[in-house]
């Protein structure tokens, strides 16, 4: 069972994931209150969402189709009924006492996704309402309750314990995200709260037979604090029985300052919740026709996407999986190359686009890059407009600024040099005040053609047309 590869220091890491979506849908699961983040605290709030006596909750048909949704790009099972159940405990921000969710009969049941080669089974996705969100940090002296997030529809993906390590358990939440960013179901902003990760880890050696005691990890934020935390509390674990100790079955929280995690509580169970169908909600049965009707409506999946991007834009397997793995930027390309040459859109979203949002830590929609403008750019190198090295002085001012590739170009003279006359005339001088080496060259040290190119690019503060250069100068020298 176990994988070599993934052993650390003879242990077997075994994690499972909890990810919370939160869904896009207009209002909340239950309640006509708006669903939108963002705004003044407890100002999109129902009677239901407050838990008031007397007030009977009404599912939302499109969470309803967003978790089919899940299910059929997951090629899970849809289920024929559903049932709503209360998990019963006690939170200031939960004014109801309990939380409205699916625990024996959820909306999708055994799907799978594929990471790397591997297939990591589903378990279930489920249903239910969000918290509201306690606030310790607005005063000093108490805390304070905003409840906007209650009640907003979530959907819970729990994976079977097939993950082996941290850098897996990564690649899965991405593919995770990407899944749900394709289908429109949910932004997946991590930082916002869109998207949050709860943990489960283990470690048990390669010939056990069972699973070792697992601790839950709690609303984890961020793809690379995922690993961290996983790696951290496989090294506790570690520590804890070499020394011939236990580890306790608890629930923890990341500290992401510190890079640990710290023990919460004892980890509950199903029962200390005491579940029971919710009697506010009849059970909903799912029809063949309705699930259909759903998957009329799915857009485009990433596999999809890219086997498209191959054949329509002619890219290779790994140029389109790059641009694919991300909807907006596969839906930014697309935009790009309908004025722009393609093979050169594909190489500088892939190379500098990528590396300044890498760079950055944001999504594309959060940058000031536009389509258009970018598309723009592209035609300016192909023109010869402007040369690569000069292009990437463009695309830095406007990731800064926003403005126009045309007015940075015009206002900061970095049109490129193309003028044959000009060009000889500055290579000319070049060769005469570089006399030893033309000597050098024409006696066959090749190399020193790139001393040339240099100093002409050196003169013209990059703005010769290299291509040019390249060619006058070797007319030159011969």
């Amino acid at each position: 069972m176990a994988q070599n590869d993934t052993l650390i220091k003879g242990w077997q890491p075994v994690i499972g994931l909890e990810v919370h979506v939160q869904l896009m849908t207009n209002t909340k699961l239950f309640s006509p209150a708006k669903n939108q983040f963002g705004e003044d605290a407890n100002t999109l709030v129902d009677l239901i969402d407050l838990g008031l006596p007397g007030v009977l909750p009404v599912l939302n048909e499109g969470a309803m189709k967003q978790g089919i949704k899940f299910g059929l790009a997951t090629n899970a099972k849809i289920a024929e009924t559903m049932i709503f159940d209360r998990k019963n405990y006690f939170y200031p921000d939960l004014p109801k006492g309990y939380q409205i969710t699916q625990l024996h009969y959820p909306i999708v049941r055994d799907g799978v996704v594929e990471v790397n080669g591997k297939k990591i089974r589903i378990h279930q996705a489920h249903l239910e309402e969000d918290a509201g969100k306690s606030i310790h940090d607005k005063y000093d002296d108490k805390s304070v309750i905003d409840l906007n997030r209650s009640g907003v529809p979530l959907l819970e993906i729990v994976s079977e314990p097939d993950i082996r390590s941290a850098s897996e358990a990564v690649e899965y939440l991405k593919k995770i995200h990407q899944i749900i960013t394709y289908l429109d179901i949910s932004d997946g902003n991590m930082s916002q709260g869109s998207m949050r990760c709860d943990a489960n880890v283990s470690i048990m050696k390669p010939e056990d037979k069972e699973f070792g005691t697992r601790a839950e990890i709690k609303n984890i934020n961020s793809f690379k604090f995922v690993e961290k935390a996983i790696n951290f509390e496989i090294r506790r674990q570690i520590k804890i029985l070499e020394a011939n100790g236990a580890v306790e079955q608890e629930t923890r929280l990341y500290d992401s300052i510190k890079d640990e995690t710290r023990s919460m509580r004892t980890k509950e169970f199903a029962n200390d919740y005491r579940y029971f169908p919710c009697p506010d909600l009849v059970p909903t049965n799912i029809s063949e026709e309705f699930i259909e009707s759903v998957r009329k409506d799915m857009d485009e999946l990433p596999e999809e996407k890219q086997e498209r991007f191959m054949s329509t834009y002619n890219l290779n397997e790994y140029d389109a999986g790059v641009i694919c793995a991300d909807k907006q930027i596969a839906n930014f390309f697309e935009e790009v190359v309908k004025d722009a040459d393609i093979q050169l859109a594909a190489k500088w979203i892939i190379g500098d686009l990528n590396a300044l949002l890498n760079k950055h830590d944001i999504c594309l929609d959060e940058s000031k890059i536009d389509a258009a403008n970018f598309s723009e750019l592209i035609q300016k190198i192909t023109d010869n407009t402007i040369s690569g090295k000069i292009a990437k002085e463009v695309l830095e001012e406007i990731w800064i600024t926003g403005t126009k590739v045309t007015e940075v170009i015009d206002s900061k003279g970095m049109q490129q040099i193309s003028d044959e006359g000009e060009l000889e005339n500055i290579i000319e001088t070049i060769l005469n005040e570089n006399n030893n080496q033309v000597i050098a060259y024409k006696s066959g040290k090749d190399k020193l053609f790139g001393f040339f190119v240099g100093q002409v690019m050196k003169a013209t503060q990059g703005k010769a047309n290299p291509g040019l250069v390249n060619e006058l100068l070797k007319k030159r020298l011969s």
